[in-house]
């Protein structure tokens, strides 16, 4: 029998989705205390709520629990955008291989790829940047897939927050992400996989370029690894 999840309280949710909305926009930085008194006094809530929702905030990865040093936002540093982006480097190009094969819809990818373009400020491109990667990979046909990669997607989306608040590259992304539905919509998986492996790679090694020797040995291009093995068998 298939437990149901529990539910969160509104509450709960309310002042979940205001913190993380604050990290991710980089209102909340990367070391800030996240005092439960003070938030609780900001959002009109009892301590309740906020400690629910810190807790699952640490439990996504996007702040931290100490006891010497209380609740924190998380620090983003080379070693954490490798984990990350290793993760999406080896996920996110297949599952988008999958969903172009089997035929799955991008009207998602697309909406949210004109949103981006239309952004009036980097809060809203950035959470339309989010919509646009996680409606490339979320029609696989794999639910497994698709949320292994959405447990890492808070993540990325700090490490993108942190880079782009020191060396803003939207424009340049924007131009990769519509190479990507491009390729995908015309129904060249392998080319739409290595262009976003493309992607991703090239953005961690932009914004950390000390996490990269060490990714670039723990992971390669899965469409060229495979192609390289099928000529290893042929």
């Amino acid at each position: 029998m298939t437990s149901v999840p529990t539910p969160i309280p509104s509450r709960t949710q309310y002042v979940l989705d205001a913190i993380k909305h604050r990290i991710l926009t980089g209102q909340l930085t990367p070391g800030q205390a996240l005092v439960e008194t003070e938030l609780a006094a900001q959002f009109g809530v009892s301590k309740t709520p906020v400690r629910e929702a810190l807790k699952t905030l640490a439990g996504t990865g996007l702040v931290v629990m100490s006891q010497y040093k209380g609740v924190t936002v998380r620090m983003v540093d080379a070693d954490m955008a490798r984990e990350v982006y290793d993760v999406r480097l080896l996920l996110e190009p297949e599952a988008l291989k999958r969903a172009v094969r089997r035929g799955a819809s991008l009207d998602a990818a697309r909406t949210a790829l004109t949103r981006a373009d239309d952004a009036t400020d980097t809060a809203e491109r950035s959470l339309a940047n989010r919509e646009f990667h996680r409606a490339l990979y979320l029609p696989c046909g794999n639910p497994l897939l698709g949320r292994m990669l959405d447990e890492v997607r808070d993540q990325a989306a700090l490490v993108s927050a942190v880079a782009w608040a020191a060396s803003p590259s939207w424009e340049r992304e924007a131009g990769e992400h519509r190479e990507i539905l491009r390729l995908a919509l015309a129904g060249d998986a392998d080319g739409a996989a290595r262009a976003l492996h493309a992607h991703i790679a090239s953005f961690v090694e932009r914004a950390f370029p000390q996490a990269t020797d060490q990714a670039t040995e723990q992971v390669t291009d899965p469409v060229t690894d495979q192609a390289a093995n099928q000529e290893g068998t042929a």
